[in-house]
């Protein structure tokens, strides 16, 4: 159907231009009628499409033992806890450092 309206629409051009160097007003009726049926095809297409589409777009039923996704990477330990392992460590060794100028 897109071909039939791509057809039109060069029909329709030519019979523009040719109705303008000729000054032909049965032409220019060619031309504005080649145009509406293209745009008339155009629009049933795209309803054709959108229908055909909603249907095969229907949500299939999610199978609840599979997850929806899988992880690829073994297991690691979180990003944040690693950090608040570090930040144990330096305020431990702060503290003694503290003492050690505290006792001088």
């Amino acid at each position: 159907m897109l071909i039939v309206a791509l057809v039109l629409a060069v029909i329709g051009l030519a019979a523009l231009v040719t109705a303008v160097v000729t000054s032909n007003e049965l032409i220019a009726w060619v031309c504005i009628g080649a145009s509406v049926i293209g745009v008339v095809l155009l629009i049933v297409d795209a309803l054709r499409e959108r229908s055909a589409g909603d249907a095969g777009d229907a949500p299939e039923e999610l199978d609840e033992t599979e997850p929806e996704f899988a992880e690829d990477y073994p297991e690691e330990a979180p990003v944040a806890e690693e950090a608040e392992a570090e930040s144990d460590a330096e305020t431990t060794a702060v503290q003694q450092h503290d003492e050690d100028s505290n006792s001088r």
